[in-house]
């Protein structure tokens, strides 16, 4: 009988278990064994949805009809929904029918979007530090990876002039993320214009990931309002922050009508649709009114007030204005590294936050706390990190 000698494939090399994953796994073994770790880690909501959502969820699933196959391009009356709200809060018009493309969550976006955009070895810009799922997927599917500097003192926005000097031969797509995560830097206009402007010239498709619009911000924006956006851009969105949804996976690609006509080839061959009663639930969400968003950033700028405390009692400073449910803060110079901070805090005050170094070596001096726990959880963490401090 011949050994079975069965191996990945080669690109499987390329990419580890996501560093959040694995991490929240390790907590959670040792709470399990009694170590009772306070988590910072990641940014999980722990509130519910609008009731509205959740009430429709349960009445469609109840019916006979709800639980068959959908299309890849979802509930049209979701779509109608995704197109009202972009009008209403971005002051965007999208066609439903054909500018709208739902997803199972943003990573799935960025798989479908890398699948349809770039062949093995086409160039993609990535921002520094940024979220490691562009990285990942760029290397799935064999791409380029170049990456573009996010620095604090140009408020974490690309170095536009740095970029013009830039070998870009063979560059397809720009990853952007503003409001930015890791680093809470906001959007603006004259960004997402710069960005418009350098993708038409260099023939880049612009792809700006969105979910933090509505999170301890007060000026929502998108890409697409950008005169002649839709020609050299991409959005993504998502319910995870906005709404509470994270478990849900629902999030939205807004695109010209070619661009998803590309990636419907794609996702129709990867998935079918997502669950129907979830889809009429979120058309509930997002006729959610003024009061909602109030409500959410009230009880995030209550947890935020405790999380600078926090910040401060490590030694570390931050800018205020940052925006989104991160607190993305430097580390005191005494420190030797980000994720050897980390873990002494982890393991010598049982609190668990991220290091900024998994986000890229431009965060290897920063670390990154969340605002998803309790307040009670949060004055917990502060009081074994003060001391901490003052042992």
């Amino acid at each position: 009988m011949n050994d079975i000698d069965i191996h990945p494939a080669d690109r499987v090399a390329s990419v580890r278990e996501y560093y959040l994953q694995r991490k929240m796994r390790e907590v959670a073994q040792l709470n399990a064994a009694g170590a009772d770790i306070i988590s910072l880690g990641i940014g999980g909501p722990d509130m519910p949805p609008p009731q509205a959502a959740i009430d429709t969820l349960c009445s469609q699933a109840r019916r006979p009809d709800t639980h068959g196959y959908q299309l890849a391009s979802g509930l049209p009356e979701m779509r109608r929904a995704f197109a009202r709200w972009y009008g209403e809060r971005f002051g965007v018009t999208l066609d439903a029918d054909s500018e709208i493309m739902p997803l199972i969550g943003s990573k799935e976006g960025i798989m479908h979007i890398s699948l349809t955009f770039l062949n093995p070895g086409d160039g993609v810009l990535l921002p520094n530090p940024g979220y490691p799922t562009y990285t990942s997927v760029s290397r799935l599917v064999g791409a380029d990876i170049r990456y573009y500097d996010l620095l604090e003192d140009r408020g974490w926005t690309p170095d536009f002039d740095a970029l013009e000097h830039a070998d870009l031969s063979g560059v397809k797509i720009m990853w952007t993320n503003y409001p930015n995560m890791p680093t809470g830097a906001p959007a603006s206009r004259e960004l997402f214009e710069h960005l418009v402007d350098f993708g038409r010239r260099h023939n880049i498709l612009i792809i700006n990931d969105n979910p933090y619009s509505f999170i301890l911000n007060d000026d929502p924006l998108s890409i697409l309002s950008v005169p002649g956006a839709k020609d050299i851009a991409i959005e993504m969105n998502s319910l995870s922050k906005s709404h509470n949804m994270a478990g849900w996976r629902m999030g939205m690609l807004a695109a010209k009508a070619e661009y998803i006509s590309w990636i419907r080839r794609v996702k129709s061959n990867v998935d079918s649709g997502q669950f129907a009663p979830m889809m009429s639930a979120v058309t509930d969400a997002l006729a959610v009114g003024d009061e909602w968003y109030a409500q959410l950033n009230a009880t995030y700028a209550e947890r935020r007030a405790i999380v600078d405390r926090i910040v401060t009692a490590l030694g570390c400073t931050f800018d205020p204005a940052q925006r989104g449910m991160f607190v993305w803060a430097r580390i005191p110079e005494t420190e030797p590294s980000a994720e050897a901070m980390a873990d002494r805090i982890l393991d010598q005050a049982r609190v668990f936050i991220t290091p900024g170094s998994i986000f890229g070596f431009n965060g290897d001096r920063y670390i990154r706390l969340s605002l998803c726990a309790k307040p009670h959880n949060l004055q917990r963490a502060l009081d074994r990190i003060q001391q901490l401090s003052n042992s």
